[in-house]
């Protein structure tokens, strides 16, 4: 066994309610301590976890790392990602703000750019975009599939992703290939049929867009419901472009997250109150393709658990950056600064099921960032500018330099 201290910390976050007051809707929401310090305990490289915080003197440890008066955080969690994927889409992006709508059929050209992809060419742009992630402060991320559309493709995918994370998510209902031969109804027949046999032990979730233009109601039911029954954990894409069923939807079936919730009825968030399905707000895409933001204020005000994730993929919202969205929740979606970080790291967590990610409380895994700021309201305060100094992932140090 090893211990490291990090000492010198101008502000902890733990998101501990023994360190703070409690939230209604977010336990251990802007809970920390000041000038203080966190020990990590470690018996392999990459498994370490909080041994203890406190503030004063730090006791001894075999290493120390003075970290300079920064403030220390929860590694983001970002919960919601289509990494795997080849080609650009700028061209789309530059028309969008020169007013052109947004629509799901760009999803059509990335499926014809993945696969034409090799396997190196997609390994080596998602080792490029976790990379980037990681030096943007984000230790757990979930990465689903989509841009496939075969049995083959989506299975290819799949495997990429669980090379880089154990959070991988069946997205097989993203849109249905342009010219398929019986069109939506018979693409789901192919998803809940040989796409699912193929990649339901590649999979921990199963996820499916309902949107005009994408899958309906019934649709969506359909793949959740043959995903449940393959012992996968539902998700949904929903109300993200109009107000539709797809919350509805996932509260019934009991969906782990129901993402974007950018169009809400007093219906919808009274659902998500209710339940156990976390909204996930993911405020990039809305800033990428100028719709509305999500009112996170009036889901926390009802006592929805709220998540926040980048969405990161090549149309709607090509950015991993946890930093940037957590600016975007505070200023757009009417979050507080405390329950923004909540949101992209406890949140983040309850979405994925991973108990005690999100916190940096004794016995959590020792997934951290440590800003190059004294407090992290910087995050909001300094829009895009590059405050993480140093992330840490299992208490080893995968980016930054300290």
């Amino acid at each position: 066994m090893s211990t490291v201290a990090l000492t010198g910390i101008a502000r902890l976050v733990t998101h501990d309610p023994l360190h703070g007051e409690a939230h209604p809707a977010m336990p251990g929401a802007g809970c920390g301590l000041d000038d203080a310090w966190l020990v990590i305990e470690s018996h392999r490289p990459g498994e370490g976890r909080v041994l203890a915080v406190g503030t004063g003197s730090a006791p001894p440890a075999d290493r120390r790392v003075d970290v300079g008066g920064r403030a220390v955080i929860p590694g983001f969690v970002d919960s919601h990602t289509h990494l795997v994927f080849a080609g650009d889409r700028g061209e789309e992006f530059t028309a969008r703000m020169a007013g052109a709508p947004y629509e799901a059929g760009g999803i059509a050209r990335t499926i014809a750019a993945t696969t034409a992809a090799s396997d190196d060419e997609l390994r080596a742009g998602l080792a490029r975009r976790i990379a980037e992630a990681r030096a943007g402060g984000t230790t757990t991320v979930e990465v689903k599939s989509g841009y496939g559309a075969t049995p083959s493709q989506e299975a290819r995918l799949l495997s990429l992703a669980r090379e880089v994370t154990p959070h991988t998510t069946l997205l097989g209902a993203h849109v249905t290939p342009p010219g398929f031969p019986g069109g939506a109804d018979a693409f789901v027949e192919l998803v809940v049929g040989d796409v699912l046999d193929a990649c339901a032990m590649l999979a921990g979730s199963v996820d499916v867009f309902c949107e005009v233009g994408a899958f309906d109601a019934d649709q969506s039911r359909t793949v959740l419901e043959a995903g449940i029954a393959a012992g996968l954990v539902p998700r949904i894409h929903a109300n993200q472009l109009s107000a539709g069923p797809g919350v509805q939807l996932g509260v019934e079936l009991g969906c782990a997250s129901a993402d974007h919730c950018t169009h809400l009825s007093d219906a919808d968030v009274e659902a998500l109150a209710g339940s156990a399905t976390v909204a996930t707000l993911l405020p990039a895409t809305d800033f990428s393709t100028r719709q509305p933001y999500p009112d996170g204020r009036r889901l926390v005000d009802a006592g929805a658990t709220v998540a926040l994730a980048s969405n990161c993929n090549p149309g709607s919202s090509y950015t991993s950056s946890m930093p940037l969205v957590i600016a975007l929740a505070v200023r757009d979606c009417h979050l507080t600064l405390d329950e923004a970080l909540w949101a992209a790291t406890a949140g983040g967590a309850r979405s994925l099921g991973i108990a005690g990610a999100g916190t940096l409380s004794v016995g959590a895994a020792a997934d951290l960032v440590v800003l190059d700021a004294p407090h992290p309201s910087h995050l909001a305060y300094r829009p895009g500018m590059p405050l993480v100094a140093a992330t840490f992932v299992g208490g080893h140090q995968v980016s930054g330099d300290l």
